[in-house]
């Protein structure tokens, strides 16, 4: 085995580490560093076929503890969802909504740190509203976690409960996005190729991700989910803010005077 599969292999492992272990966040992980190590063709669907694995067994290691309630009313919404984010996509500038996503996230979890008194939602009756929101990310930029994971730390689940009903979301969310990527042409030998040689040491990471998951207090996985949100909100904004950085640093400087 080479240097690169060793590489990709660690990559996978670590962002399923993540996933399971938190609910969410592997694919902030793994797309931008697969990407230095794969075609972003093959990262992408690569990343999306370990999401689904991921959410299947845990789905099976806990459907017990899945808010169905919540689950169908997000995915549902997310259907509706898309369509927007799809327009918007072809209309509104991704630093306008990447910019703003991560300014209302980052201020959020701030406050939610700092704050005795953080947001509690008692019941599922916004699950609508976090779901599209989701699906317009989702539609636009293949981003449908924040708003899941923001809803779910309102909600206040324990971390048991709130693992194993995001994936109860992303396990429908990823096969209808990993079917559009077989009908684009982009599953390709070398994403089942890689697929294949990264399965065990991920299937590990599942089940080293739940171990840690069950041993978190309920405040110190807050705590986590908040700062993995600010850690988020921080990558988008750099992503929207880095194009316009290196346009202004590459523009050659004008004339000081006229003559």
């Amino acid at each position: 085995m080479d240097a690169s599969s060793i590489a990709i292999i660690a990559v996978i492992f670590f962002a399923t580490f993540i996933r399971s272990a938190f609910g969410f966040g592997e694919a902030l992980v793994a797309v931008p560093l697969l990407a230095l190590l794969l075609p972003v063709e093959v990262a992408v669907p690569l990343a999306a076929l370990f999401s689904i694995t991921v959410a299947v067994i845990v789905i099976i290691q806990d459907w017990r503890k899945i808010h169905f309630d919540s689950a169908w009313r997000l995915v549902v919404a997310t259907l509706f969802g898309i369509p927007l984010g799809l327009l918007i996509l072809t209309t509104v500038p991704e630093a306008v909504v990447k910019s703003v996503l991560a300014i209302v996230i980052i201020s959020f979890s701030l406050y939610c740190l700092v704050s005795r008194g953080n947001f509690e939602l008692k019941t599922d009756r916004t699950s609508w509203a976090f779901g599209f929101a989701a699906g317009v990310l989702g539609g636009a930029y293949a981003m449908n976690g924040p708003p899941l994971v923001v809803y779910g730390a309102m909600r206040r689940w324990s971390p048991e409960h709130f693992r194993a009903t995001l994936q109860g979301y992303f396990f429908p969310a990823s096969v209808v996005q990993m079917a559009g990527y077989w009908l684009a042409g982009l599953w390709v030998p070398a994403v089942s190729h890689n697929f294949v040689i990264c399965l065990t040491p991920a299937i590990g990471a599942i089940f080293l991700g739940r171990f840690v998951n069950r041993r978190m207090s309920g405040r110190r996985f807050v705590i986590c989910i908040h700062v993995g949100l600010i850690v988020l909100g921080s990558i988008l904004l750099a992503q929207s803010l880095w194009p316009i950085a290196q346009k202004a640093w590459n523009q050659p400087a004008s004339p000081s005077g006229t003559t």
